[in-house]
């Protein structure tokens, strides 16, 4: 789960870590009152990353200028690296100017290989990480913390020192992190990132904030599911959510239903070795009833993208015959207008089969994955 960059700071306010003066702006109401300074930045809200080199930050000299900017900014559609289709501004951000000496990137997330939050920093912050990292990859500083221990003082000490962080800023670095630590631990985050934090002579602050959360704790967390903008999420993405679907969206035309992460993963491979787009990575899951795997037709045929759908199923735990039920149901609510490429293989695979012969539905058996992937490129083409 992503929230915005306002709540973000919010957050960041409430565990003591330093950030800039600010106001919302939302659309349809009046510029609120403003007790800071200008100059002024007005930063659009969205959930993406390059907002700035996609117009949705900008510098205002004073509060005239701020208003202009901010209504012009209101309802503009956002198009970003992350977003190429664009994301609609529906809140503006409007915070005092900081003084930049030296711009850093911070950020902790999980390594579950070395069971620990990596700490993963640079010197070079204000762009994207991932261009420092492919283009200097050693201006990326990482540090695992055991979960066991936490982050301690001497961490913190050592990766400022890499950074590149002023002797006298040390001892802020240090309370910083271990507050960004304190945060992410209590509030199950998968990621907390601070690009850039400025430093300058008055010290260290973060102005800009982006926290995730695991979507498997929010239930701990009532607050923070307050936070979430649904608007901002893919409606498929969100209606695959409500039957507990594992759904996330993609650019290509064939559309994927598979039982199993990995199974997801090694299907979208062959189809993108056979020279095919996946639409979607959707898995199932293990115990999905008939009416989930419904929901999930219904969700892969609402896309105007997919021209055809490659269901792949190794029934080991979910059974064939659930899958082929809840094929036909879908079908029968929905409506097939697209070729249907079926693999079925493991528990019940006979009877499976069998449903669907029965159905009347124009389906398209396959043996293998490989014999799949082949023949729902060659609908497409057909």
């Amino acid at each position: 789960m992503k929230i915005h960059e306002y709540q973000a700071k919010e957050l960041f306010m409430a565990y003591s870590i330093p950030t800039q003066d600010g106001v919302l702006v939302k659309e349809g109401e009046e510029f609120p009152a403003i007790n800071f300074e200008p100059p002024y930045v007005i930063k659009a809200q969205v959930h993406s990353g390059g907002r700035g080199k996609a117009g949705g930050v900008k510098l205002a000299k004073t509060l005239e200028e701020a208003q202009n900017i901010t209504n012009e900014m209101m309802g503009k559609i956002l198009y970003t690296k992350q977003v190429p289709d664009g994301k609609r501004v529906s809140r503006v951000l409007v915070t005092t100017a900081v003084d930049i000496q030296k711009e850093f990137y911070l950020s902790l997330t999980v390594d579950a290989a070395r069971e620990g939050i990596a700490v993963i920093a640079s010197g070079e912050g204000g762009t994207e990480i991932e261009e420092t990292a492919a283009n200097r990859p050693e201006a990326i500083i990482t540090e695992v913390i055991p979960y066991e221990i936490g982050v301690k003082d001497y961490h913190a000490r050592s990766i400022a020192k890499r950074m590149g962080i002023k002797p006298q800023n040390v001892k802020t670095f240090v309370a910083m992190l271990k507050n960004l630590y304190r945060l992410f631990m209590e509030k199950d985050c998968s990621l907390v990132e601070i690009n850039p934090l400025v430093e300058n002579d008055e010290g260290l602050i973060a102005i800009d904030a982006k926290i995730n959360f695991d979507d498997n704790a929010i239930f701990r967390h009532k607050d923070i599911e307050a936070l979430r903008d649904l608007g901002e999420e893919d409606a498929k993405e969100l209606e695959a959510s409500k039957y507990d679907l594992n759904y996330v969206s993609l650019s290509g035309n064939i559309g994927c239903l598979v039982n199993g992460a990995g199974l997801a993963m090694a299907t979208m491979d062959i189809i993108k070795a056979y020279g095919g787009e996946p639409a979607n990575f959707l898995d199932v899951g293990g115990s999905a009833t008939a009416e989930r795997v419904a929901a999930a037709f219904r969700i892969l045929l609402s896309d105007p993208n997919v021209q055809a759908i490659m269901v792949n199923i190794f029934g080991g735990i979910m059974k064939c015959d659930v899958i082929a039920a809840g094929i036909v149901e879908a079908a029968g609510v929905v409506g097939l207008k697209v070729p249907l490429i079926v693999r079925l293989d493991g528990t019940n695979v006979e009877l499976g089969k069998e449903i669907l012969s029965k159905s009347g539905l124009d389906i398209i058996p396959a043996e293998d994955m490989h014999d799949a992937a082949v023949k729902a490129i060659a609908a497409i083409k057909r």
